[in-house]
C-alpha cells in the first residue's frame, strides 16, 4: 500500500499482520479520490472504521485540514498511528478508539461538535449495511458528503435520514456507494 497522490505520494505504508482487516486497495483508493478531489482541500474529513488509516492519510495528503480516524481495534489505533509516522504527519488528525455506533452517539451527546465535510466509511464486507449508514447523517455538514464502501453484491438503500445516493460505482468485488447530505 502506498498514498497516491498529493504531498505524500509515493509513501509506503505498512499492512495489518492479522486477519480480519481488508484495506482498500491502491486501485480502489485511487478511483475514489478521483471521484472527490474537488471537495477534499481545507476539508474535515472522518474515517469510520480506519483500518490502516489509508483513506484518511490520502486525505490529508490531499489537502484536507483534519482527520478523525476511529477504530474499535486497538491494533487498528497502533497501525494508523505508525503509518502517520512513516508519513511524518505531526499534525491534523485524531486518532478515536470506538465502535461507529458509539462515535455517532457520543456526538450526539456533545455540544460543540463540527460536522464533517467528507466521512469515509469501510466497514466489514459482512457488516450489516444499515446498521453500517445508522445515524451518520449526524455527523456530516449540510451539502457533505458521505462514501461507503461495501461489496458489490450487498444492495444499499437510496437514501438513509438526510442522506441520499447519488452514485453507486463497481470495482472488481468492491463498490463505492456516494451519499449526498441534504441540508
Amino acid at each position: 500500500m502506498r498514498v497516491i497522490a498529493g504531498v505524500h505520494k509515493g509513501r509506503t505504508l505498512k499492512a495489518p499482520t492479522w486477519d480480519g482487516l481488508r484495506p482498500t486497495s491502491d486501485r480502489l483508493r485511487e478511483t475514489l479520490f478521483n471521484v472527490i478531489a474537488p471537495r477534499v482541500a481545507g476539508a474535515r474529513v472522518l474515517d469510520v472504521y480506519a483500518g490502516t488509516g489509508a483513506l484518511g492519510i490520502e486525505a490529508l495528503s490531499r489537502g484536507a485540514v483534519h482527520v478523525t480516524f476511529v477504530d474499535s481495534d486497538r491494533r487498528a489505533q497502533a497501525l494508523i498511528a505508525e503509518n502517520l509516522e512513516r508519513c511524518a504527519m505531526s499534525g491534523g488528525y485524531a486518532i478515536i478508539r470506538a465502535s461507529a455506533s458509539r462515535a455517532v452517539a457520543d456526538v450526539r451527546r456533545g455540544s460543540s461538535f463540527v460536522p464533517f465535510d467528507i466521512v469515509l466509511l469501510d466497514p466489514p464486507y459482512d457488516h450489516p449495511v444499515a446498521e453500517a449508514l445508522d445515524g451518520v447523517d449526524a455527523l456530516v455538514a449540510p451539502d457533505g458528503l458521505v462514501v461507503f464502501e461495501h461489496a458489490k453484491r450487498s444492495p444499499v438503500p437510496e437514501s438513509i435520514g438526510r442522506l441520499t445516493l447519488t452514485r453507486d460505482l463497481v470495482s472488481g468485488d468492491s463498490a463505492l456507494a456516494f451519499y449526498a447530505c441534504q441540508p
